[in-house]
């Protein structure tokens, strides 16, 4: 299994979509997600390289597996 890498926001925007999030909101810099089942909205900063420590966070909020972002991340590249 490859290593998380930090990828650029929109990449990760899409990634969330395609997983069945819904774009909610804006607030300055970050874009507020809802999923379907999740504790909470999940939240993506407008960063070149959104940090790993950040995607695990939003993964583990929606129940995503490495295996499911990974896949969705070749879909959206």
């Amino acid at each position: 299994m490859p290593r998380l890498v930090p990828v650029h926001w929109e990449v990760l925007v899409r990634v969330f979509k395609r997983y069945g999030c819904a774009y909610k909101r804006k607030k300055g810099s970050h874009h507020v997600l809802l999923c379907p089942g999740a504790r909470r909205a999940i939240v993506i900063p407008e960063y070149e390289e959104v940090d790993v420590d950040i995607i695990k966070s939003n993964m583990r909020t929606v129940g995503m597996s490495r295996e499911e972002y990974f896949e969705l991340l070749q879909e959206v590249l």
